[in-house]
Order: C-alpha cells, then structure tokens, then sequence
C-alpha cells in the first residue's frame, strides 16, 4: 500500500528549504509530527509544504516562531476570525514601529559621532572613543 504525501526531502524542496529547517520546525511543534511510511520513511500530507511557505513568510514579517504556532493554532481553530489575525498582525505592526524609531535614534546618534570625527585625530582625542566613554551621544 503506497502512502499519498511528502518524503522530508520531496517537502523540502518544494518549499524551498533545507532538511534540517524542516526538522527543526517539527521539533518546535510547527509542523505535526507526520506517519511513517512501511518502510520507515516519514510521509508528510501534501500541504505541509505550504504550511512551510506560511513560516517562513510570517517569519520575514517579523513574527516569532511562538506568534506563528499562536497564529497556525488559530487558523485552523472554528472561533476564529479575520478580527483575531488582523489584531496579530496589528500587535506586530507596532512591535516594528516601535523598532524602527529606536534604530532611527540609533542612527541619528552613530550619524552626530562620526560627523563630530574628521579620522585625523589621535585615538586619544578621538570624540567617538570620548562620548562612549562618557555614555553621552
């Protein structure tokens, strides 16, 4: 009897990751642990790889992989709707505003150091090496 689905390098490879991701999501409870096949392989339901593809997007948006077992629990759960997802991602869109003002001040502070240093000076006048050491910007 031949089992329908995915081996891990078949499921691999049509999501577009290496083996040890996949087994790594597994692991970490992201992808059910899959039946075996007769001869021991483990065969992955063909929707599996687009479950893979749904990670590793949520993950390029910034979510953690705790938020996506959070979200993937909810997708397939009944009380779900739109309005739980969308306050995700409304969560998460803040949690990336909030990042980016802090590495925008984090730039306008690296950008005042090295405008306050012409590189001519000894590294014993040198005002990046001072204001670090101060703790001042």
């Amino acid at each position: 009897m031949q089992m329908k689905g995915l081996t891990i390098s078949h499921l691999a490879k049509a999501a577009g990751v290496n083996l040890e991701t996949v087994r790594y999501y597994e692991r970490r409870g992201l992808l059910p642990r899959p039946p075996r096949s007769p001869s021991g392989y483990r065969i992955f339901p063909s929707d599996a790889a687009r479950t893979l593809r749904f990670i590793r997007r949520a993950q390029e948006l910034g979510f953690s992989l705790t938020e996506i077992r959070e979200i993937l629990s909810l997708r397939v759960s009944r009380t779900t709707t739109s309005r739980d997802i969308r306050k995700r991602a409304e969560a998460k869109l803040a949690d990336v505003e909030t990042k980016i003002k802090s590495l925008e001040a984090m730039r306008k502070a690296l950008r005042k150091l090295t405008n306050a240093c012409d590189g001519c000076s000894s590294l014993a006048e040198c005002p990046i090496l001072e204001s670090l050491e101060r703790g001042d910007e």
